[in-house]
């Protein structure tokens, strides 16, 4: 089991983030072994909130190319958490 600040990375900040934030959902980048129980126990920890639900997505890396050499970037793992109503907004979001 990941401990709660290895499970969230960094938050995903966009306009389109942004506008989810006023319904209290929070998206972040996650360890790609976590699970949505450990997404939920490190967000409710670390944040001081309960969560409602957690819906988890795989992104895939894109095409990169620098020069004549072509890669990928790395894939990765997105979690929306949505909080319950009753619960307070998280305050690491508010400047954004």
């Amino acid at each position: 089991m990941l401990a709660p600040h290895d499970v969230l990375i960094k938050p995903i900040i966009t306009e389109k983030t942004s506008i989810l934030m006023a319904d209290k959902k929070y998206t972040f980048k996650v360890d790609p072994r976590a699970n949505k129980i450990e997404i939920r126990q490190a967000v409710e920890k670390i944040f001081d909130v309960k969560v409602a639900s957690v819906r988890t997505m795989h992104v895939k890396g894109k095409k990169r190319r620098v020069g004549v050499n072509v890669g990928y970037t790395s894939n990765w793992k997105k979690a929306v958490v949505t909080l319950t109503e009753d619960s307070k907004p998280i305050g690491f979001f508010d400047g954004y």
